[in-house]
């Protein structure tokens, strides 16, 4: 054989193996190269100037469910040892959210007006608040209200969407006298509601808040509960715990709701104290007050309406009466927060960043609260 063909079969034999080489290399797995940040830590904002929102929790079960209502959870910034408030940082559509909770044990309007101080001198760049958690339901006739509802604060009649009822006063005629006025909501906010309801409304849209409540589908106790009874006014708890001694013939007979949603949304006004009402008497002279017409009664909101823009929401976990609805509380409160974080997607985020910062408005408010 002479070098010319030697060579030329050199040069074949030396394509195959290379040919066989990059074939095997490009059929093994790749090695996957973690990036030196992920994309959460990239975006991440460690400036308090980036959150636009405020969530307000009071209870653990209120707190557990707006972080899982979270699309992501950051690090975010330190806030000075001043602040007694538990933060998350996190990101709901384009929304940056800051997640507040108060102290544990710490309940009422008085301790909602501190985290609301906290707050806002820790984020002075936040344009709003929404106030999320559960709440006693105030149903009558007119306003069908069941366990796991949601009723969100909504000017109504010259109120703005909440009262502080135990700073009224109720006259011999039975009418509610209010002594002082509360701020309404946002007009950002109130602005969205037509949208959220429309989208609610129309059965050819998907049920977008379902689809959040399955956001917390493997923690079995923020299930919905199966026993929904409401008793007569009159009629007072009996037993230690649960209603297993109750009189069933005073339950009242109310037919099946048929909707096509999961939850049923209500809008109105919302009263708010610095007491729990477990009084089914009080209930019903608030709630059938005509100049009122309550839907349900917190004790947070109204430490919150004046201090800064705020939006109640409140799942409804009991009927404000002396019968035990402890297992509702969870579910209550997966309710509310399925609700702001569907606000949150209607709710455009330009039309967010147009509002003020909060801190401009209302530092000299808190200085005189």
């Amino acid at each position: 054989m002479d070098r010319k063909r030697k060579r030329t079969l050199s040069d074949q034999r030396q394509r195959q193996a290379a040919t066989v080489v990059q074939s095997t290399q490009s059929s093994a797995p790749a090695v996957r190269r973690e990036p030196l940040m992920s994309r959460s830590e990239q975006e991440c904002p460690d400036s308090s100037d980036r959150y636009s929102v405020g969530w307000i929790c009071a209870l653990e079960e209120e707190y557990e469910c707006a972080c899982r209502m979270l699309d992501e959870e950051f690090i975010g910034p330190e806030t000075d040892d001043k602040d007694d408030n538990t933060y998350i940082y996190g990101r709901i559509a384009k929304h940056y959210v800051v997640i507040g909770c108060l102290p544990a044990g710490r309940y009422g309007t008085n301790s909602a007006a501190r985290v609301a101080r906290d707050m806002v001198r820790s984020f002075p760049h936040l344009r709003f608040a929404l106030m999320v958690g559960i709440g006693g339901g105030a149903p009558t006739k007119d306003n069908n209200i069941r366990l796991g509802d949601v009723v969100v604060s909504q000017p109504r009649d010259g109120f703005g969407g909440v009262i502080q009822y135990d700073l009224g006063k109720k006259l011999q005629n039975g009418q509610f006298q209010k002594t002082g006025q509360l701020n309404a909501p946002p007009e950002k906010l109130l602005g969205v509601i037509p949208e959220i309801k429309r989208l609610y409304n129309d059965p050819k849209k998907p049920d977008r808040i379902a689809e959040h409540l399955r956001r917390m589908d493997d923690m079995e106790d923020y299930q919905r509960p199966m026993l929904d009874e409401l008793y007569q006014t009159e009629y007072q708890h009996v037993g230690a715990t649960d209603c297993g001694q109750c009189d069933p013939n005073q339950i009242v007979e109310r037919p099946e709701r048929r909707s096509h949603r999961t939850v049923a949304v209500h809008y109105g006004t919302i009263a708010s104290g610095n007491t729990v009402v477990k009084d089914a008497t009080l209930r019903d002279a608030y709630a059938r007050d005509p100049a009122l017409n309550i839907l349900c009664f917190e004790m947070e909101a109204a430490g919150l309406m004046n201090n800064l823009p705020c939006l109640v929401i409140r799942g409804i976990c009991d009927y404000c009466d002396s019968h035990k609805n402890d297992g509702w509380h969870k579910y209550a409160a997966l309710t509310a927060a399925a609700y702001a974080r569907e606000l949150l997607f209607v709710l455009k985020s330009h039309r967010v960043q147009a509002m003020p910062p909060w801190a401009k408005r209302i530092e000299g408010e808190l200085q005189q609260g």
